[in-house]
Parts: C-alpha cells; structure tokens; sequence
C-alpha cells in the first residue's frame, strides 16, 4: 500500500520575507546581501558608533573569542555599508536603491516580541534629492501591500548615530503600538566613510525585524515558536 505523502509547506517566517523582498523589487530596490560574521568596521565604526555606545559592550553584542575584530552581525545596516564600499571602488555613483534581509544576532532576553537571533531587512536610498517624505511614502507602501490598505503606522522622534534626523516607526496590533524598527536619513559621516560625497548626495534608510510582522500578519500572540522547530507551526 502507497503511503500518503504529505506535501510540506513554507515556513511563515519564510513567507513574510519573501513578500518582503517582493514588495521591495517591485519599487525598484535590488537585494544586496553579506557576511553574518562581520567585522568591528562595517558593523560600527563605518556606521558612526562610537566606541563607547553601549550597543558594543559584551552584554549586546556576540564577539568571536580569539578575533576581537569580529562579531556576529548585530544588524544588516553592514550590508549598506560594504555595498556602497564596493559602489566607489568600481567607479560608479548613486542613485541606487537596495535592501539587505537577513539575520541578525543580539546578546538580549527572549521574549514575546525579543529573540537573541532574528530576520531584518536593511533599506538604502541614495540620490540628489531623497528627503524624508520619500521615506515616509515607502514605508507606508510597504506595511499596506503586506497588511492591507487600512494598516495604522504611526512615526516618532528618535535617535540613532548612523541617521540624522532618526524616527522609529510602530503598528497598531490589537489595540497597541508596537515598535517595528528605526530609520531615518543617513548620516553625512556615513557616506563620507563610504567614499560618497556627502554634500552631493542623502538618503535614507530604515531597518525593521520581520519577526513582529510575521506576529501581526498570521495574528500570533509569540515570535519564539518560530524557532522551536516543531513542524506543526508550519501549518498556519
């Protein structure tokens, strides 16, 4: 007797981030990827994290022992960096669009809404005349593709050393806002560490976990179970 054979099915997480990615083409944006393992330069220093930000201290960010230059990314913002690096050194200029999805290690307490490891998509625009409207525009598109036309995304006041100004952006879920990431427009030292001219060109960039959009998206009530590897969350 022929067993049954059951089809599998994808991973939500893995389906948010495929929307995602979809979504961002769409506009135009290329994916750009690179290294989990980063080094202390393209993870901090090229972002203008200064050396005494609390983000670098051991308790949040995963060092390799015996490379103190090493760490396990703790964002893929690295992803923009090495990419506009590599934009200079091959002779070429903005304008240019990219995003950057993938994992990201932080040294923190798990929760229902924290992991140590989860999934972001970096964002960049760079060009002559990107301000913060433009910004605003593209998030707002891309929550309502992903969660439809009547999405509630709210913009606040932040800080952050690689943008200026910074906001952090938020989502109505069940009748709380909850934070979905940071962004803002990017820093003149950060195009300058990059080799692109400052005084001719800004952008912006944003960086938010997919993690909580999965949450929203499937109405689920706990990111970790994402990753206890029981195969019964793939039937959602």
């Amino acid at each position: 007797m022929d067993k049954e054979i059951k089809k599998g099915k994808e991973h939500p997480l893995s389906i948010v981030i495929n929307n995602a990615v979809r979504i961002f083409t769409d506009l135009g944006f290329e994916v750009a990827v690179g290294p989990e393992m980063e080094d202390v330069w393209h993870n901090f220093d090229a972002l203008n994290i200064p050396k005494d930000h609390p983000a670098r201290d051991m308790q949040d960010t995963f060092y390799i022992k015996g490379q103190e230059d090493k760490v396990l990314r703790t964002h893929t913002s690295s992803v923009q960096i090495r990419f506009m690096e590599e934009l200079i050194k091959s002779g070429k200029k903005p304008p240019f669009a990219i995003i950057a999805p993938g994992k990201v290690f932080r040294n923190e307490a798990t929760d229902a809404t924290h992991e140590m490891q989860f999934y972001q998509i970096e964002g960049l625009v760079i060009g002559e005349d990107i301000n913060m409207s433009n910004l605003k525009g593209v998030l707002s598109h891309f929550y309502k593709k992903m969660l439809g036309e009547d999405t509630n995304l709210r913009f606040r006041p932040s800080f952050f050393p690689f943008t200026e100004p910074s906001i952090e952006f938020d989502l109505k879920y069940k009748g709380k806002w909850i934070e979905m990431g940071g962004a803002g427009m990017v820093h003149p030292i950060v195009l300058k560490n990059c080799g692109v001219d400052p005084l001719k060109y800004q952008g912006f960039a944003f960086g938010p976990g997919l993690e909580r959009l999965m949450v929203i998206k499937y109405l689920m009530s706990d990111i970790r179970p994402a990753y206890h590897g029981d195969l019964r969350f793939n039937q959602i």
